[in-house]
């Protein structure tokens, strides 16, 4: 078994998961070699809270081929430029946190140190005055930054804001042209070799299906990899207190904004997502602290108009499984863990577990060392996203409430505290290669939720003054002039 290829995958799950793990896999397998069976049950349904994005996922589109200007015209989609948060640090106060870039080096040296030795020199410059996105944002304009590479505007970046039910239908629509199999069914059995391996699952039908490796996408049900092969779940509640959210949609905005509303309420935050044909709504609560009832209550009062669905409730818990990957089984999405859509990392998180997976692709035989380098990676990152949304809740002025004097208590794991005490001893964040978000956004949540350096790098203290401040002024003043000039969100919609 050693040499043996993986002939036969099958996932498990259909949804957002499963039809982007089919997509990925089928650009990547010829059919003939490596066959991709996927099996779903309508009775099943789809979670779908999720309709926010970050800007890999326009990056998985273009490796796949997808053209991006249909798929964002069948799957309603807007624009993303970043998110836009209130009441965060303290009632009516907001920040925003972009993507792409956030000011420019002067010389060899780091934008954000130089910011800080201006500042210091009583210059009240605004860390978002030099990000394209955010004032793209403020004045509800888009362009597309690759049309724009040696502009002011150039280095900023976008991601979308979809409908999850039809993102999984376009995915599906893809994987089956390029040979994907599927079967509809409820699977009510999974089947072990020996081993410890899967060997097949049977259907309540009674058909069975085998295959040399299997992909858990059953949502939170999590039949292969907790049910069946026993992941324990690490329960991150103590971290992130939130665990119930409400849904719901509304008619679409004559103004699309393009970018995501995160605002703070009492018992959580509600989320405002902006779609060509609707509006998604939601409330992320802690029970805790709020009945459903009360929950409701909240976020309809927040509603524009009225809902066009009804409410969906979605209970969870944030942590992951402890092994993502066991024997011949891989959790994707919900089967592998849930981390609160705050930053809208859920989509990203499957992408990046699907890219991982091809990364340490294995034979049949699934090597331990590729599982355990697997399951350290994708955990790592689980962790980062982790601490980064825990920051948004943890650095809060508000005592307004039970719910935000709490979270000013929250126990800190020991990498977000170190992250914070370099931070304010100099401005650094401490990044490796591999994290999902850079410096520009954890300097602009730091700065958002009112956690300032005491000091920058003494290196910058070299620079003339003068001209740093006329190099900062020069910067700021040609993003604010060029993107007067771009056309409005809804018109670069098409």
């Amino acid at each position: 078994m050693q040499n043996k290829p993986i002939q036969k995958i099958v996932i498990v799950g259909g949804g957002t998961a499963g039809w982007m793990a089919a997509a990925m896999l089928s650009a990547q397998f010829d059919s003939t070699q490596c066959s991709i069976e996927l099996v779903e049950s309508q009775a099943l349904g789809t979670i779908g809270i999720g309709e926010s994005t970050l800007p890999p996922f326009v990056g998985m589109l273009r490796r796949l081929g997808i053209d991006e200007a249909e798929f964002v015209r069948e799957t309603q989609a807007t624009y993303k430029l970043g998110i836009k948060f209130s009441h965060w640090q303290q009632r009516h106060t907001q920040y925003f946190h972009p993507f792409g870039r956030l000011g420019r080096p002067v010389g060899s040296y780091d934008f954000y140190q130089c910011l800080l030795r201006a500042r210091a020199a009583g210059e009240p410059l605004g860390l978002q005055d030099f990000s394209p996105c955010s004032v793209m944002a403020e004045q509800g304009r888009f362009f597309f930054p690759e049309q724009a590479r040696h502009t002011p505007i150039g280095g900023a970046n976008y991601a979308l804001h979809v409908d999850a039910v039809r993102v999984a239908r376009y995915l599906r629509r893809y994987a089956e042209a390029r040979g994907v199999k599927r079967t509809q069914g409820l699977v009510e059995q999974v089947h072990r070799h020996d081993s410890g391996f899967i060997s097949r699952v049977q259907l309540q039908s009674g058909q069975s299906i085998a295959g040399d490796f299997f992909l858990d996408c059953s949502g939170f049900n999590a039949l292969i990899i907790g049910k069946t092969l026993g992941s324990e779940f690490i329960d991150w509640r103590r971290y992130l207190p939130c665990d119930r959210a409400i849904a719901v949609k509304t008619a679409a905005t004559e103004t699309i904004a393009p970018y995501t509303l995160a605002a703070a309420e009492k018992v959580g935050w509600r989320w405002k997502i902006p779609l060509r044909d609707s509006t998604g709504n939601g409330l992320v609560y802690a029970s805790e602290f709020s009945s459903e009832r009360e929950a409701r209550g909240q976020l309809l009062k927040s509603l524009a108009s009225e809902p066009v669905n009804d409410f969906k409730t979605i209970p969870f818990v944030s942590g992951h499984r402890r092994e993502m990957w066991k024997h011949n089984c891989l959790a994707l999405g919900l089967a592998s863990g849930f981390l609160e859509p705050l930053e809208a990392t859920s989509i990203h998180l499957i992408t990046r577990g699907v890219e991982l997976f091809l990364r340490y692709f294995p034979n049949a035989d699934c090597h331990r060392a590729l599982v355990r380098e697997y399951n350290r990676k994708i955990s790592a990152d689980y962790e980062e996203v982790r601490d980064f949304l825990m920051l948004h809740y943890c650095a809060t002025d508000r005592q307004d409430t039970p719910f935000w004097r709490y979270c000013r208590q929250l126990p800190m794991p020991d990498s977000l505290a170190e992250r914070l005490e370099l931070f304010r001893a100099s401005g650094n964040v401490g990044q490796t290669r591999d994290e999902l978000f850079r410096p520009s956004s954890w300097q602009s949540v730091f700065e958002g939720m009112g956690v300032r350096p005491q000091n920058h790098s003494a290196r910058v203290n070299q620079l003339n003054l003068q001209e740093l401040k006329q190099a900062l002024s020069l910067d700021k003043h040609a993003i604010r002039a060029m993107v007067a000039t771009l056309p409005k969100h809804e018109q670069s919609l098409g």
